[in-house]
C-alpha cells in the first residue's frame, strides 16, 4: 500500500510513525510551508517535516492544493491512500477522489460532537466526562465522514489541555495502525455514518477567551485554566496585578464578597471570590516571570495575606 501522510503539528507525529511501522509506503509527507516563530520570527519547520526529514522521507509543501497543479502533484505519487491528522488545509473534492481506498482523517473527539478546529480544549471547557479519537473516511464536509474506528477515554480533573492532546495524540496512533493493519490484511472497514444529533463545532482557541471573569462560577473558571494549559494561559487579576494562571481549582465557598477579591491567602494557594464559589490560584505567572507557586508569589506581594477577607 502506498500512502500519502498530511498532518503539520505534534500532535500528527505518532500518526506519521505509525504509518511507517504498519508496513506500507509512505511516499511523501504533506505539511504546512515553514512559517516564521519565536522572537527572533526566523522560519519554523513543522514537527511533521522535522520527523518526515529525519526518515529520510520526501516531503511536499504546498500553500494550497486547489490549484491544478497542486492535484497533479499529489496524484502523481499514486497513493492507495491518503492520511490526514491536523493538516490544516481545505481538501478539495478532487483531492478526496485521488487515493484508491479514499482519504482516512484521525479526529481527536467523538464526533459528531466537537467538529472542528480545537476539539480537545472545547472537550474540557463544556465540562466533557470523555474524549476520545475517532478514524473517519473523509468527505467534503467539515468533519463530517463515516467513522471507521474509535477510542475513548475519560477526562480527569486534573487534564489540562496538554495532557490531553499527549493522550489522545497517541491514541490517535493507535486507531491509525489497527486501522491500516487490518486493512492492509484485506478488511474493509465497515463505515458508521455519523449521528445527526448532537454535533458541536469546535471553533478555533481566541486569546481573549483566556481573560477569567470573576463573575463566573468557579468551576467555569477552573476549566479554563486546564483547557488553556498550555496555550493560550488563562489571565486574570489579583488584588491590581494582571498575572497568568496556570493552574487553579475551584472551591464550594459561601461569600459576599465582589468577584475577583482575594479572600484567602496562604501556602496551599489564593483564593479569589467568583460568582458562585471560589477559585484556589495555586500556580501562576508574573509579568515578564516564570511560572511560580502561590506560596513564592505571596512571598513577593506579603501585604495579600492581610488582605484576604
Amino acid at each position: 500500500m502506498r500512502i500519502v501522510f498530511a498532518g503539520t503539528p505534534e500532535f500528527a507525529v505518532p500518526c506519521l510513525e505509525a504509518c511507517r511501522a504498519s508496513g506500507a509506503q509512505v511516499v511523501a509527507v504533506y505539511t504546512q510551508p515553514d512559517r516564521p516563530a519565536g522572537r527572533g520570527r526566523r522560519l519554523a519547520e513543522s514537527p511533521v517535516k522535522q520527523a518526515a526529514l529525519a526518515a529520510g522521507l520526501s516531503v511536499e509543501q504546498p500553500e494550497s492544493l486547489k490549484s491544478p497543479e497542486a492535484q497533479a502533484a499529489l496524484a502523481a505519487h499514486a497513493p492507495d491512500l491518503l492520511v490526514v491528522v491536523a493538516y490544516g488545509l481545505i481538501l478539495p473534492r478532487k483531492v478526496l477522489a485521488i487515493p484508491r481506498l479514499g482519504c482516512w482523517n484521525v479526529h481527536a473527539s467523538l464526533l459528531p460532537r466537537w467538529r472542528g478546529a480545537a476539539p480537545i480544549q472545547r472537550a474540557i471547557l463544556a465540562g466533557d466526562a470523555e474524549s476520545g479519537v475517532d478514524l473517519m473516511r473523509m468527505e467534503a464536509g467539515l468533519d463530517t465522514g463515516p467513522v471507521l474506528l474509535e477510542k475513548r477515554t475519560p477526562i480527569g480533573p486534573d487534564d489540562t489541555g496538554g495532557t490531553l492532546h499527549d493522550r489522545l495524540s497517541m491514541l490517535g496512533a493507535e486507531v491509525l495502525a489497527e486501522g491500516l493493519h487490518r486493512t492492509l490484511a484485506g478488511e474493509v472497514l465497515a463505515a458508521t455514518p455519523q449521528p445527526a444529533e448532537g454535533v458541536t463545532y469546535a471553533h478555533k482557541l481566541d486569546k481573549a477567551e483566556a481573560k477569567l471573569d470573576f463573575g463566573r462560577p468557579a468551576i467555569e473558571l477552573e476549566r479554563t485554566v486546564r483547557a488553556f494549559d498550555p496555550w493560550p494561559v488563562a489571565e486574570g487579576t489579583i488584588a491590581g496585578e494582571s498575572v497568568r494562571i496556570w493552574a487553579a481549582r475551584a472551591i464550594d465557598r459561601r461569600h459576599d464578597a465582589a468577584p475577583g477579591a482575594v479572600l484567602a491567602a496562604s501556602r496551599e494557594g489564593i483564593e479569589l471570590a467568583c460568582g458562585d464559589g471560589a477559585l484556589r490560584v495555586t500556580a501562576l505567572q508574573r509579568p515578564g516571570g516564570k511560572r511560580i507557586s502561590a506560596a513564592d508569589y505571596l512571598n513577593a506581594r506579603p501585604e495579600l495575606r492581610g488582605a484576604a477577607k
